[in-house]
């Protein structure tokens, strides 16, 4: 395998990025956020991609920040303040850059998600994994409350349950993390890849222009009362509407064809 800390491979219109420094379960390092925060740029702005596949390589799909990186900050004169502030700051943009992808986006798991690893799969759309992976935000075991994976989890699960597994730094399963709607997908070891790019394919075959406005009016309703809420969403379908392809689908749907999108 490539000794780049972070691989992109493109086909059908599905981007993968595989987290590649599997010796440190694909810590956070810096110097992997600088590559994910790169690549992510690149994929705004990359029209040829319908969706995004977020994977890593070895035994597990990420453990989190860098802890030796950490404590080595620590030698700092400021006890390495400025290196923390500046890290959990560029960690938040990679994960809210993440989130704001046009494209949906997939945190295909296995192993485990830890911490910061736990918070990048919650800020993809949707996860798939397979049985015998673990979930955890366990920063308390080691006297460290996960308080920015913290953003990413209770958006994604109900904030009871999530502050059970902040407080208690408790692992949950697969089985448990689908039944809580952490998961979209729970699938064998052996079926993962293919599952995972079934569901992909899927999401690539639909209209783009029309996925790319319904992901972020569906991301900007969340925060807002359901009167205002229904004002974006109602904006959002007279957008879509007038999509040239979108009456080209209605059509088409109507006289029983498929749509021939341009």
């Amino acid at each position: 395998m490539s000794n780049e800390i972070l691989l992109r491979q493109d086909a059908g219109g599905i981007a993968t990025l595989t987290l590649n420094a599997p010796a440190s379960f694909n810590a956070l390092s810096t110097a992997m956020l600088v590559a994910l925060q790169g690549e992510i740029a690149r994929l705004h702005n990359d029209t040829s991609v319908r969706v995004v596949v977020l994977k890593g390589a070895g035994k597990a799909f990420c453990a989190g920040h860098d802890l030796r990186e950490m404590q080595a900050a620590r030698a700092a004169p400021d006890q390495g303040q400025a290196a923390f502030t500046a890290l959990f700051a560029q960690c938040a943009e990679v994960m809210q850059a993440l989130q704001t992808l046009p494209q949906p986006t997939i945190a295909q798991v296995h192993g485990v998600a830890t911490a910061a690893g736990c918070q990048l799969a919650a800020s993809c759309d949707m996860i798939t994994a397979p049985t015998g992976t673990r979930f955890g935000v366990n920063g308390i075991n080691i006297g460290l409350f996960c308080s920015t994976p913290m953003v990413a989890l209770t958006r994604k699960i109900p904030p009871a349950v999530a502050f059970e597994m902040l407080a208690t730094g408790a692992f949950i399963d697969a089985t448990r993390a689908y039944e809580i709607g952490l998961i979209n997908r729970l699938t064998t070891p052996e079926s993962l890849e293919a599952d995972t790019q079934s569901l992909a394919e899927t999401l690539a075959a639909k209209l783009p222009a029309a996925m790319q406005l319904g992901k972020a009016a569906f991301r900007d309703t969340q925060t807002l009362d359901t009167a205002e809420a229904y004002a974006r969403a109602s904006a959002t379908m007279v957008e879509n509407i007038l999509l040239p392809d979108t009456d080209e689908g209605i059509s088409a749907f109507l006289e029983k064809r498929k749509p021939n999108w341009a």
